[in-house]
């Protein structure tokens, strides 16, 4: 597509703030049949080698973990509920050391500076002739943060020289009536302040499969005018180098459909999410690096800071429904995971970047945020159950699905091995043996386990779990650039030890917020799609004990249960014990700001030139994230009234046939209000009118209060009809 000169930009703001439509084809995908495709991965010898060792340490220290576990609990015969803690051990022992061995492949990838696609982060910036669109879905987000992000990410990527290859899109799936006017608002505001960009907006009146379907919509109205889609979150930043790196790596890489940057997390303020950044910065590169190693061209994408071959996206991604309701059915929730398969299953590479810098997102502010976040990403990640049978799908896309599934999952899988593992002990203490057992046995069936070794197993777990952050911290010690941008050695390792026993506090919290997920999605519960909460994170200690009630009760029981058996007993377990008695206080704590140079990350210290001009427009578009609401703010603006009746779809008229209730409803309160009787419309209602032609027309006078207006005026009254005789 050629580019919009400036003022020809300019002028087709006018007409909606949108270019040209340049509609690409995007059929629905099947899972029961494999799509016909002469695309296919190139083979590579190393990538199954690679894959192999990191697949075989897990196998060989699960097969060590459940021979030692069994040893434990054979003291006289296994019983029933020692076979539960021995099957649910082996099972999580297994998925924990899957991440041990990924830490060590992310290890041994550091050491040998493995960059893959031979994409650097730095040396000089190429050309480009791929045309690309930055995406930016947005669903009740605060206008502030969007905009200043946009604002500093279209700068940086003025600054590259390159910026006439992009194009951006704010694709709106707002329904809040005051946000989405505040996001027209702050548009006209930002193609103000950058009057050579090509920046467009667009909303939808219907949120058909949330940000899936708002991508999708995108890719077929527009998609045949770009080659690539850069696809942003509300909370993502770029540089502007880091933008051109992936649109030159994928326009070297026919075969690649997709490349998923490492966004780091930045913009903390209370600790719980300095936290998350300071665990994402130091142990994330590791890890992801370790996902590169062996996943190869069959990566994954979590839905943002990435940038996707449109023409593979059209051809190769569009989601279908899932059979049956709501929460397994309908609409696929965590859509990137079964995207990234798809793509994959039709020949397309799928690769992970993580040696890009300049890819930065935001993190939840507390565990009362993360909790109801995660409720939605585990009802998303369930519903890949009925994903995993798809037909064409690569083993590793599989293990992707799983391991979605399982994160989840393991949750509750822990709380039935403790509740076991409690109940075995508790038998042991207080039901004597049977010496007369049904059957013929030489011995009586008495419960009993190895104290030492169990504790070598439990030493040996915990090194599982632990090692991988001391083995990230090694690496960090030894680099002396990084070590630096955390503040010194002394420092990166006190912070080190901070974050392991906090967030080893805070686990069992998110331990059972999952489980109590799970529950309530296989009893049937929808989460909904609600917008995330990223800025006060601050939780009063009265809601905190509200939301968190059931966890110290739990916590208790697993106290009196524990002390009642031994006190020993207790003390292994106080962990576990003391983070869910304690939960409503530590979620009320840790989601306090937290000052000082305690977790300070390299971007804390010395902070990118994107972030700092992001961080710094939020006051200038901070007008946007307050009152007035929607009527007032279009009947005081103009311009902004002029470019929302153009953004409206044919205008804001209702076609014949759309007997939406909402539209309906909101024209007749309007009617009745210019009658005089007290407008009170909801938030459905409001929405509505204010994309209905009349009611906006109605909503706008009502706003004005004209002096006719301000007495109720009766209804004309239709002449009476004759009374009919009533027969005989």
């Amino acid at each position: 597509m050629d580019a919009l000169s400036p003022p020809a930009a300019r002028a087709r703001l006018a007409e909606g703030g949108l270019p040209p439509e340049q509609p690409l084809a995007m059929p629905v995908q099947s899972l029961q049949a494999q799509p016909e495709t002469d695309r296919r991965l190139a083979p590579d010898a190393g990538r199954w080698a690679r894959r192999a060792f990191v697949l075989l340490v897990p196998l060989l220290l699960t097969v060590a973990a459940a021979y030692e576990m069994h040893a434990v609990l054979d003291i006289g015969g296994v019983t029933g509920l020692e076979w539960i803690v021995l099957v649910l051990f082996v099972l999580l022992f297994g998925w924990i050391s899957l991440t041990f061995s990924t830490a060590l492949a992310g290890a041994i990838s550091l050491a040998r500076g493995r960059l893959e696609l031979g994409v650097a982060p730095d040396g000089p910036l190429p050309d480009l002739t791929l045309r690309t669109a930055i995406l930016m879905p947005i669903y009740n987000e605060a206008p502030t943060r969007v905009f200043a992000g946009l604002q500093a990410m279209a700068e940086s990527l003025a600054e590259t020289g390159r910026a006439d290859y992009f194009d951006i899109f704010i694709l709106s799936d707002t329904t809040d009536p005051d946000v989405w006017i505040a996001e027209e608002a702050a548009f006209l505001d930002l193609r103000a302040q950058l009057p050579d960009m090509r920046i467009y907006y667009r909303h939808r009146t219907e949120n058909t499969d949330r940000k899936a379907g708002n991508v999708a919509d995108w890719v077929r109205r527009f998609g045949g005018g770009y080659e690539a889609m850069l696809v942003l979150d509300a909370d993502s930043v770029m540089t502007g180098a880091c933008m051109v790196r992936l649109a030159a790596a994928l326009e070297r890489n026919p075969g690649v459909g997709l490349l998923q940057t490492l966004p780091v997390i930045v913009g903390a303020r209370t600790l719980f999410a300095r936290l998350q950044q300071f665990a994402g910065r130091l142990y994330g590169p590791m890890l992801a690096h370790g996902l590169a190693f062996w996943f190869g061209p069959q990566g994954n994408y979590w839905g943002h800071n990435a940038i996707i071959r449109t023409e593979a996206f059209a051809a190769a991604a569009a989601l279908p429904h899932l059979k049956g309701p709501a929460p397994f059915g309908g609409p696929i929730l965590s859509h990137d995971f079964v995207e990234a398969a798809l793509l994959v299953r039709a020949g397309w590479g799928v690769h992970m970047l993580p040696a890009l810098t300049g890819s930065y997102e935001e993190g939840p502010p507390s565990l009362s945020t993360i909790a109801v976040r995660d409720r939605r990403w585990c009802q998303g990640n369930l519903q890949h159950a009925a994903v995993l049978p798809a037909r064409g799908l690569s083993g590793i896309s599989r293990v992707h699905l799983l391991t979605g599934i399982a994160s989840y999952v393991s949750a509750p899988l822990w709380l039935v091995m403790m509740l076991a593992g409690l109940l075995t002990a508790l038998q042991a203490r207080f039901v004597p043996p049977d010496y007369f057992p049904s059957q013929f046995s030489l011995f009586p069936n008495w419960p009993a386990q190895d104290p030492a070794r169990a504790a070598w197993v439990f030493i040996g777990t915990m090194a599982v779990l632990i090692l991988p952050k001391f083995l990230a911290l090694g690496f960090a010690l030894a680099t002396r650039e990084v070590r630096s941008g955390f503040g010194g050695g002394l420092r990166l390792f006190i912070a080190t030890l901070s974050e392991i026993i906090i967030a080893g506090l805070c686990a069992p919290i998110s331990m059972f917020s999952q489980t109590q997920a799970v529950a309530s999605i296989l009893a049937g519960r929808d989460s909904g799609w609600s917008a995330q909460d990223r800025d006060d994170g601050s939780v009063p200690l009265e809601a905190a004990f509200r939301q968190f009630l059931p966890h110290m009760l739990v916590g208790l029981a697993f106290a009196g249960a524990t002390l009642a058996i031994a006190v020993p007993l207790a003390l292994w377990m106080s962990p576990v014990i003391l983070g869910l008695v304690l939960a409503a206080p530590l979620v009320a704590w840790t989601s306090r700001p937290l000052s000082g140079s305690l977790l300070t990350t390299p971007e804390d210290r010395a902070c990118p030139h994107v972030l700092a001009r992001a961080f710094a427009l939020r006051s200038h578009f901070s007008r946007y994230g307050v009152p007035p609401g929607a009527v007032e703010r279009l009947a005081g603006d103009p311009a902004l009234l002029a470019f929302h009746r153009a953004a409206l779809p044919e205008g804001g008229r209702r076609r014949a046939g759309d007997h939406r209730s909402e539209r309906l409803v909101a024209r007749a309160k309007l009617e009745d209000a210019f009658l005089g009787s007290p407008l009170a419309l909801s938030r459905a209602e409001m929405r509505a009118a204010l994309a209905d032609d009349v009611a906006l027309d109605r909503l706008l006078a009502i706003e004005a209060g004209p002096p006719d207006l301000t007495r109720p005026r009766p209804l004309p009254r239709a002449p009476r009809r004759p009374r009919q005789a009533k027969p005989a």
